[in-house]
């Protein structure tokens, strides 16, 4: 009897343990791996998105990993980078009005009324003017505001009337001068609108897009927003927000290492203020780090084939005397700056804004240097 029951007891067992088995390609994770995965699965914007660990596993963030900017530039050129097309969307939320506390001597952020020096944004894309000019191939720029009164959280406006693109930084510059007075701010924040119209953009001309966003990064709904940034790594479009004012900045550093679900890592923050503050030559460092992960997003573009079928140079419609006068134009712009506002930068982004200095300049930027 014992015989018996020792039998069919095994033969439970057996029966139970095939019950249970886990099916193949089931078997359990190593506890490690079990952990990443629930630590990602409680990420409260991961959850929001409705994404699992399993959707998007080989995801890797672009590290900053350049220490000049003449070492940026050379990677750029390294990559086969020769042309692109530049879009800047500009914050004009009205909590710019309190955000410059800190950074600006308590002004508004788009305050104007100094026409001696600089508001942040006038900086940020004077700088942004000299470092890109030469990778813009046809000078054409959109400019896009968003946040005012009329566009709030849902919709952008151009700069100028019809959507007529600007011509040039000069341009972008003269542009938001004009504008900026009678704007009013208004909100709340949001990216999505802007990212959306470039994508818009870049459907109808599909070459490589370097989307530019100046912003006091107040943002209102940040699941909207990573949305947005997802969708926008299915396009051949970098998008680069450089951060203005006093933050916090939270979001866009968030945005910036994760989001593993996008197609490679499409998103760039640049902190204007910490950049400028700490180091010694302020506006080359502030253009490396916008340059910063423009290589490594391009190659990733070019792997994915979103340029395959990119047009050549004649089939945009520019000629070689317009590539030459877009050459020419780029010049134009540096030139344009005043000896003044040259005298403001540091030296070591003089030789991108100009080829040639005065002497009285010059001997003003080795006194600014030897007191620094």
């Amino acid at each position: 009897m014992a015989l018996v029951l020792f039998v069919i007891a095994i033969l439970a067992y057996l029966a139970l343990h095939q019950m249970y088995q886990p099916a193949v390609g089931q078997q359990r994770q190593p506890k490690g791996s079990r952990r990443r995965e629930a630590t990602f699965n409680q990420t409260s914007i991961f959850e929001k998105l409705g994404l699992t660990f399993h959707q998007c596993p080989t995801f890797t963030s672009f590290v900053d990993r350049f220490n000049t900017f003449e070492q940026v530039v050379e990677a750029i050129k390294m990559a086969g980078l020769e042309r692109s097309e530049i879009i800047i969307g500009i914050d004009f939320s009205a909590s710019n009005e309190w955000q410059g506390r800190r950074v600006f001597a308590s002004r508004c952020l788009h305050d104007i009324s100094n026409g001696r020096t600089f508001n942040p944004y006038q900086r940020a894309l004077t700088i942004i003017g000299a470092t890109l000019e030469r990778f813009d191939s046809d000078h054409l720029i959109p400019v896009y505001g968003f946040g005012d009164v009329n566009s709030k959280d849902v919709s952008v406006f151009s700069l100028k009337p019809d959507e007529e693109p600007c011509y040039g930084f000069v341009e972008v510059l003269q542009c938001y001068n004009q504008v900026c007075p009678d704007i009013q701010r208004s909100g709340p924040t949001s990216l999505e609108p802007l990212i959306k119209k470039a994508i818009e953009v870049v459907k109808e001309k599909p070459t490589y897009h370097l989307l530019l966003i100046l912003t006091d990064g107040q943002l209102k709904d940040t699941d909207s927003n990573a949305k947005a940034i997802i969708e926008a790594s299915k396009y051949p479009i970098s998008i680069v927000v450089v951060g203005i004012g006093d933050g916090p900045w939270d979001a866009m550093e968030h945005y910036d290492d994760n989001l593993p679900s996008r197609k490679f890592d499409n998103f760039q923050f640049v902190n204007f203020y910490q950049v400028c503050s700490k180091a010694k030559y302020a506006e080359a460092a502030f253009a490396l780090n916008v340059l910063m992960e423009i290589p490594d997003q391009y190659k990733a573009i070019c792997e994915l084939g979103y340029l395959r079928n990119q047009p050549n140079i004649e089939s945009w419609g520019l000629t070689r005397y317009d590539t030459e006068k877009s050459a020419e134009d780029s010049v134009g712009f540096r030139r344009s700056l005043s000896e003044q506002d040259m005298m403001s930068l540091s030296p070591e982004i003089i030789p991108v804004l100009s080829r040639k200095t005065s002497k009285k300049m010059r001997s003003s930027m080795r006194q600014k240097s030897t007191k620094r």
